[in-house]
Parts: structure tokens; sequence; C-alpha cells
């Protein structure tokens, strides 16, 4: 059973940071493209952020150079870094994992940038 189990959220002010994690579990790992997208309120869900299975990195432009996406292969673990968070992040934020068209998602964490 493939399960994606995000965690790391939580009420933040603006300029904070938080680093987000999600851990996978029945899925080969290394062979997956890992992913991690965003939804606010009322919006369509938006994508954040993907590292390669070649760690080749892309993001959004609207978090580029404040969000990193990285990976543990050891841990079996994605991680997305953000750093000078801005209210318009505030959104559940899901972890994905690719693999040519089969895609699994986690439930999601919610993120909140407020003061």
């Amino acid at each position: 059973q493939v399960q994606l189990v995000e965690s790391g959220g939580g009420l933040v002010q603006p300029g904070g940071s938080l680093r987000l994690s999600c851990a996978a579990s029945g899925i080969n790992f290394g062979v997956y493209h890992m992913a991690w997208y965003r939804q606010a309120p009322g919006e369509e869900r938006e994508f954040v952020a993907v590292i390669t299975t070649t760690n080749s990195t892309n993001y959004a432009g609207s978090v580029k150079g404040r969000f990193t996406i990285s990976t543990d292969n050891a841990k079996n673990t994605v991680y997305l870094q953000m750093n000078n968070l801005k209210p318009e992040d505030t959104a559940v934020y899901y972890c994905n994992a690719d693999l040519s068209g089969r895609d699994y998602w986690g439930q999601g964490t919610q993120v909140t940038v407020s003061s």
C-alpha cells in the first residue's frame, strides 16, 4: 500500500521559515519524480516544486529563490524548505510521487502565513 505522509506545516509570521517533510512508503522511492503542490482556499491546486530522479529541480516562479526541494533517499523522504514566507503562500501543501503518469498524493499539510 502506497502512503505519502506530509508533516511540518503550521502557523508562521511573514518572513518566517518552515520545512515540510513527506515520508513515502510502498513505492520504490528512487524511481519516482517527487513534487510539491499547494491549494489555497477557493483556488485550483498549483505546482510548487519538483525534483526528478536525476536530482534536477524546477520551481514555480512565485517561490523561486525562496523555496528549496530536496530528497533523502535513505529515508524515502522529500523536503520543502520554505524561507521568507508570504501571506500568499498560505495553502494546503501536498506531496506527489509520479512515475510516467502513475502518481500518488499525500493528505496535505496546512501552512498559514499570518501576523
